[in-house]
């Protein structure tokens, strides 16, 4: 299998760093390696990778740094590879525009998954998520932007303004999980506490109740529970 795509992986440690190349390169990927912020920025703007996997506690700056140059002007997908646990970690990674974050230590089924999952959704909204006409378009579900309309399978799902609003910004951020924060301030141009995350909660209750989806049974909307969502076409 050739994948053809090119993975930056940065990351200090020598023995992990090894571990994740070899385990791509098995996989039929490209690998470009580094363990500074500084040479990461180099290498992605000498080598324009498809993704990215960054580590946080890099020796020369904190890989957020890495992050947030990236943001500035490229949607290339950044997956989080790092030891740090606590909540306010992931969400601030996740708020600076991280794809998606994986915990040391980690399994390496998970970690292609994510990187699977990644690189699809990348792809998969490019391909056929701002259609001519200002549709989107994810397995049954369309969202006329223009018409400010969504359908599954050809029939209308009738939503309020705020219902709305939240799937087509999930939708324009496809394939990302999405932190509840960085909703509620599209949204409702408020900071995040217990009310307004509440209030997102109800909202997207009914969301899912209206497209039929259940907890048991996700799909299109996927939660992570203290975190946010992702609008993603499978896991």
């Amino acid at each position: 299998m050739n994948n053809k795509y090119k993975i930056l992986v940065i990351e200090d440690e020598s023995n992990i760093r090894s571990l994740i190349s070899t385990m791509l390169e098995a996989n039929g990927y490209q690998v470009i390696q580094c363990e500074t912020c500084d040479s990461a920025i180099l290498l992605f703007e000498s080598y324009l990778p498809d993704l990215a996997i960054l580590d946080l506690g890099l020796p020369d700056a904190d890989g957020l740094k890495f992050l947030r140059y990236v943001r500035k002007d490229s949607l290339t997908p950044v997956v989080v590879l790092s030891a740090r646990t606590d909540e306010s970690d992931k969400i601030s990674a996740l708020d600076l525009g991280a794809n998606d974050y994986v915990t040391k230590p980690f399994s390496s089924g998970e970690l292609l998954a994510r990187i699977r999952a990644a690189l699809r959704n990348t792809r998969h909204c490019n391909d056929e998520g701002r259609l001519p006409g200002g549709k989107f378009v994810l397995g049954e579900m369309t969202i006329d932007y223009d018409a400010r309309r969504t359908f599954l399978g050809g029939e209308e799902v009738k939503l309020t303004q705020t219902e709305y609003n939240i799937l087509a910004f999930l939708s324009e951020h496809c394939g990302k999980l999405m932190t509840y924060s960085a909703v509620i301030k599209e949204i409702w141009g408020e900071r995040a506490d217990d009310s307004s995350i509440k209030k997102l909660q109800v909202n997207m209750a009914n969301i899912r109740r209206k497209f039929g989806i259940t907890p048991a049974e996700p799909k299109y909307i996927y939660n992570e529970l203290g975190v946010g969502y992702r609008m993603d076409h499978s896991v």
